[in-house]
């Protein structure tokens, strides 16, 4: 599918036009791509780029035009890892755009172009770029939001183990930190290459800051989910301690009742509290006096 605007935002029918035009293409065919070949002059490695599936973030400057391809994240509010591309070649007086089924970023600035911020071809790659840096900070937002409610879980429902969901986590935020890193590479190639006025420089300068910034978010958050295992697998520790400790108190108390069951237990003939009458009653009053005056002391300790 093509479809096309001037840069002044008037819905255009492409007939060919290379000059003040956007042009959008979605999963080309290859009469679309003879078309586009005949109206503008472009690289072949940078085509054979765009069309590549699972292609990395990348930037070029080739002497036909400039070349930028990012990946940016489909659902980033539902901190989904699925991903989609958009390649944007960059001429002086038109911008090409190419990808496989549009991309979130590509449809906001295709609605923004025409307007009086978005209406040059550097304009629509830095806006588009933004965008792109956007769905990284919407994700960061999402991810923040799930490792609070893991942190208070681990605090408040001891049965729950937060580990998968940790590991899960990390592989995302690992994902996304490699993602954000090729797009801020390509960002900084597309600005040091770029030819036009200093503030369309200026402009790519602050999308590659915008990636430089949600990559510091995503390494906050992987530490944080480092020291949260770190907290967890303390907490799991005390609790199995504070187990042991009241094991072990419990232990102590029947330690010296099982020894004297096990004096008045032998079948010697002459044992002295044996005939008496109120032998029976003595063993239980030890047994009991003596548990309970060790139940009070490890309850006066705290080890109870």
């Amino acid at each position: 599918m093509i479809r096309a605007k001037t840069l002044t935002g008037e819905p255009l029918e492409w007939a060919g036009q290379t000059q003040d035009v956007w042009v959008d293409v979605q999963a080309p065919t290859p009469e679309d791509l003879a078309r586009l070949r005949e109206a503008f002059t472009l690289n072949r490695l940078a085509v054979e780029d765009a069309l590549e599936r699972g292609h990395w973030s990348r930037a070029e400057a080739y002497p036909e035009h400039m070349f930028i391809t990012v990946r940016s994240f489909a659902r980033p509010a539902e901190a989904d890892e699925f991903t989609e591309r958009v390649s944007l070649f960059l001429f002086p007086q038109a911008v090409l755009t190419l990808s496989s089924a549009g991309t979130g970023p590509l449809e906001a600035v295709w609605a923004l172009a025409g307007r009086e911020s978005v209406n040059t071809a550097p304009e629509i790659g830095y806006e588009l770029l933004d965008e792109t840096a956007e769905t990284f900070f919407v994700l960061a937002d999402s991810l923040e939001r799930r490792v609070d409610e893991l942190e208070e879980r681990v605090f408040t429902d001891a049965r729950h183990n937060p580990v998968p969901d940790v590991f899960d986590l990390k592989h995302l935020i690992a994902q996304a930190r490699r993602l954000s890193t090729d797009a801020r590479e390509a960002t900084a190639l597309l600005a040091r290459h770029a030819q036009g006025p200093p503030a369309d420089l200026v402009r790519y300068r602050d999308a590659q800051d915008s990636f430089t910034r949600t990559g510091s978010r995503l390494d906050t958050l992987r530490d944080n989910l480092t020291s949260l295992l770190d907290l967890h697998l303390n907490l799991q520790s005390q609790r199995m301690n504070e187990v042991m400790r009241t094991l072990t108190a419990v232990s102590v108390v029947f330690l010296p009742l099982t020894f004297l069951a096990g004096v008045w237990g032998m079948n010697f003939e002459h044992m002295p509290e044996l005939p008496l009458p109120w032998g029976y009653a003595l063993a239980w009053g030890s047994f009991l006096l003596i548990g309970a005056l060790l139940a009070a002391y490890f309850k006066r300790r705290g080890w109870w």
